[in-house]
Order: structure tokens, then C-alpha cells, then sequence
């Protein structure tokens, strides 16, 4: 592709030459001449003698203007915020590997496989938490945290927020070789600001990557029936290995985690297309502390388990038996037993069950949407649903209990 580019361009250039040569744009002391063998044109008044044109200063190409000079290089204004970001935040960024064993089939026999992973983290403080993504090490049976002196720790889970991809991570380092990221603020950000995303691309240790914001407010999927809506979208160039590494502004504070990119269907390794993505720093901020106190971010529980979508929103297919909703009054399936000959037979009347068409006024009518209303709800709090019963809307207020411990309630 090279070697045709550049013949393409030569052979491009070399056009223009030509046709300059052939059909020359007039200018000062030009010889002008018609096609063909016609007679020459005298030459314009200023060019007779006696008349010589006097010779016009010339300059030279633009001056990139230089803003600071560092061991006798001079830099650009972009290099040398390039640099600042890098020096500032390199040390702040980790490389994190893990270590799962997995069965496979073979004939007649399980046979156990080490699997090793590879991804990034920030340090958060100096007692040594480590923030990354859950993906980076759901399923480890060893971590390991590698810093910038390319000393290793072996590494704990301290909390984990797996509907969020977030996990913070605790390494026995001493606090001098411990370097906090300082947070910043997604809530301002603006579409072609300048970012830097650090970490350790297909192992290669505190890769730095420049771009822009793309887009604000995307939607991903982190995990089944559970999407965040304030993704940032960037074109800064992160591959596998750079997933749970900070995202950075121009002042080298951290405005969100990177997480996923965008890639070919098909492709087993998938590769920057200019597409990655992020989650915020201020969702990260707000779910940190209850991670590092409770070990996860406790959310207001409904009390519904299961649900089907319908056209109108979502049908109860079942329930916590006295949780929330049943205390509140809230119906499921309906089951009627009765006999037929020696035998008792149940039959379930799935109609009959509420469609919850609302909560808060907002409508629901995926998993999805029911568990993006709810994630800032917290125990004790109540939520007003528009139920859909018998052909009738009714409103029932309901306060919420203690989240589950399984995160993906509430499933299709």
C-alpha cells in the first residue's frame, strides 16, 4: 500500500510539473510565448530597460512559536503539554496481570489450563488502592500489580461494583513508591476537548495515546441487562491491555476509566478503530467510598426478580416473597391447583401478574431501563410505579429494602 501511495503521488506531482511547464501561470519576467511557433509578447513596461523590478524581501517558512525549552530541545505548545500530562501521571498508572485455571474437555478428562490476563490501573491513595475495571480480573485466582519501578505486588479485592465494571483492588506497597491519580471532573466536559489515555497496551507498560472527546452520554452495556448512559466516547488510540487505565484532560487530572473500543465482528483481538470509550470519573467518585467501606455500592432493592417485556412495559414474573413489592401489594403470576383424576395440577396464569409501565414517571420497558431508573435509589427510599392491572392504571408507592446480592435482578 506504501509503495503505491507514493507512486501515486509522484505521479501526481510529476502531472503538475508537466502542465506547469506547458501552460505556465503568468509572473514578473516571464517569457510569454503562444502555442504553436507564434511570435513572442514583448515583455510587460516594467520589465523593459531601465526598468529592472526591484528584488522583494523574502521570508522564510512560519515560525512554530516555542514555549519552553527542556534538556536544549525546543517544544511546541502540544509537546509540551504532551510532556507535562506524561511526567505528571505516568507513575500514577499500573500494569495489572492475573492468573485463573480452567478445565478443559478432553476425551474422557478435564484437563486444567492457566489462563493469564493483562490490564491497567490507577493508584488512588497511599495506602495502596488500585482502581481498575471487574472485567480485568473477574474470575483471578492471582493478581498482580506492577508499578512504574517495575516492582510487583500481589493484589486483593477490596470491593467490586460489577454493574458498573469498577473494582478496587489493595497492594502492600511502601508509600513512597505510591503515586495517587488526581481526579478531575466529567460533568463539564466538551465534545473535540483534548484527552491522554495511559496504560499497558498488549503489555507494553504506561503507553501514553492523545486524542479528543468524541462524543458524551453514550450508552454500553457492561454487563447483561445493565447499561451505564454517560460513557465518553474518544479517538484515542486503546487496545487490549489499556482497559481500567485513566483517562486524562490536558492538566493531567483523571476524567474516567477506559473500558471497551469498538472493533470488527469476528476479530478474536480486537484493535483500536479510533472508537474507545470510558466511564466517568464522577460515576467512579460517586460509587468509591461505599466500595471502600462496604465492599460494594449498596442500592434500593424493588423486590422484583424477574420480569417480561411487553408493549407495555414490563410484566412481574416473579418475586421476593415478602419483599417490597409483595409487601406493597404489588401482584405476580397467579397459580390455581386442582385435580385432574389421581393427579394435583397446577396451572399458572401469567396475565393476571402486574406490568410495571413506570417508576417515577419515567417508562420502563426493558430490563435495561428498570435497573437504570433504580440505580441511584437507595434503602428506604420509595418509589411511586404505574401499574398496569386489570385494564386499569393505578399508582402504588413502594419503599425500597436492601439490594440483592446478585446484581443482575430483575432479568428477562
Amino acid at each position: 500500500m506504501r509503495t503505491l501511495l507514493i507512486a501515486a503521488l509522484t505521479g501526481f506531482f510529476s502531472s503538475l510539473t508537466t502542465l506547469m511547464l506547458i501552460d505556465p501561470a503568468p509572473g514578473p519576467g516571464a517569457a510569454y510565448a503562444q502555442a504553436g511557433n507564434g511570435p513572442a509578447l514583448a515583455p510587460p513596461p516594467s520589465q523593459r530597460a531601465g526598468n529592472a523590478p526591484r528584488p522583494q524581501p523574502t521570508t522564510g517558512p512560519a515560525q512554530t512559536p516555542v514555549t519552553r525549552v527542556i534538556d536544549g530541545i525546543a517544544l511546541t505548545p502540544d509537546e509540551a503539554v504532551n510532556i507535562a500530562v506524561y511526567e505528571r501521571c505516568n507513575r500514577s498508572a499500573v500494569n495489572i496481570s492475573t492468573k485463573s485455571v480452567r478445565l478443559r474437555e478432553s476425551f474422557l478428562t478435564a484437563v486444567p489450563e492457566v489462563e493469564s490476563g493483562n490490564g491497567s490501573g490507577s493508584i488512588l491513595d497511599k495506602s495502596g488502592h488500585v482502581l481498575t475495571n471487574f472485567h480485568v480480573v473477574r474470575g483471578a485466582e492471582q493478581i498482580e500489580v506492577t508499578l512504574f519501578n517495575e516492582k510487583s505486588y500481589a493484589a486483593t479485592t477490596v470491593g467490586a461494583d460489577p454493574v458498573n465494571d469498577i473494582v478496587i483492588l489493595k497492594i502492600d506497597a511502601p508509600a513512597e513508591e505510591l503515586f495517587p491519580v488526581s481526579f478531575g471532573s466529567s460533568e463539564r466536559l466538551k465534545v473535540g476537548m483534548r484527552c491522554f489515555a495511559l496504560g499497558n497496551p498488549f503489555g507494553l507498560d504506561r503507553t501514553m495515546s492523545e486524542g479528543i472527546v468524541s462524543s458524551l452520554n453514550r450508552s454500553l452495556e457492561v454487563q447483561e441487562n445493565w447499561t451505564i448512559k454517560s460513557i465518553i466516547q474518544i479517538d484515542a488510540a486503546v487496545n487490549p491491555g489499556n482497559s481500567g487505565g485513566p483517562l486524562l484532560d490536558s492538566q493531567g487530572n483523571m476524567i474516567g476509566m477506559n473500558v471497551a473500543i469498538a472493533t470488527r465482528l469476528g476479530e478474536r483481538f480486537g484493535q483500536s478503530a479510533g472508537i474507545g470509550f470510558a466511564i466517568p470519573v464522577d460515576l467512579i467518585a460517586r460509587v468509591l467510598p461505599e466500595l471502600l467501606k462496604h465492599g460494594r455500592v449498596i442500592r434500593g432493592n424493588l423486590g422484583v426478580t424477574h420480569v417480561n417485556e411487553t408493549e407495555n412495559g414490563l410484566r412481574i414474573v416473579q418475586m421476593e416473597k415478602g419483599g417490597p413489592a409483595e409487601r406493597a401489594g404489588l401482584k405476580g403470576p397467579q397459580t390455581t391447583r386442582g385435580r385432574r383424576g389421581p393427579f394435583v395440577v397446577e396451572r399458572v396464569d401469567r396475565s393476571a401478574a402486574d406490568i410495571i409501565a413506570a417508576i417515577d414517571g419515567q417508562p420502563v420497558s426493558s430490563a435495561t431501563e428498570f435497573h437504570s431508573v433504580l440505580e441511584s435509589k437507595k434503602p428506604g427510599d420509595t418509589v411511586q410505579l404505574t401499574i398496569l392491572r386489570g385494564g386499569q392504571t393505578i399508582t402504588v408507592p413502594v419503599t425500597l429494602g436492601e439490594d440483592l446480592p446478585n446484581p443482575q435482578a430483575a432479568n428477562r
